[in-house]
């Protein structure tokens, strides 16, 4: 459903998120490591969640990336979604057809739209805040 890209970013997301309420800042090394994926692949997937204001990048000696503590509790899963795929996550084809709408339905359409909308209404009403602090309480992980 989310392109890999994504899932690294939600990921990502949510480590920063746990650490920044820590007051720690994180390197893009430490961030692949921990979500298990490619260094240079998730410093570009991080540059794409800094320029949508998801995450927040500081230069210098004691850098990294973090999320100020009074953003995480409103930044929802579908910000990082669109930073990242874009919104066709609610309109695409579940058999991944190029031509599928209402006047031309492929014939998974209608139980799949229905799907669509339950996921969309998850990611809007989803915060880091909730994610990071099961990550933190251990009643979640981000790899195995």
């Amino acid at each position: 459903m989310f392109s890999k890209a994504c899932e690294y970013g939600i990921r990502a997301s949510i480590f920063i998120a746990k650490n920044s309420y820590e007051g720690r800042r994180v390197s893009p090394k430490e961030i692949s490591t921990e979500i298990d994926s490619p260094q240079a692949f998730t410093s570009k997937i991080l540059q794409d969640l800094v320029r949508h204001n998801v995450i927040k990048s500081v230069q210098g000696a004691y850098g990294g990336f973090e999320i100020d503590k009074n953003d995480i509790s409103t930044i929802k899963l579908s910000q990082i979604v669109e930073a990242i795929d874009g919104t066709s996550v609610y309109s695409s084809c579940g058999l991944g057809l190029k031509e599928c709408n209402e006047d031309h339905p492929c014939p998974m359409h209608d139980k799949f739209k229905s799907i669509r909308n339950d996921l969309r209404d998850m990611l809007e009403t989803t915060s880091l805040d909730e994610l990071a602090k099961g990550l933190k309480k251990g009643d979640a992980f981000l790899k195995i």
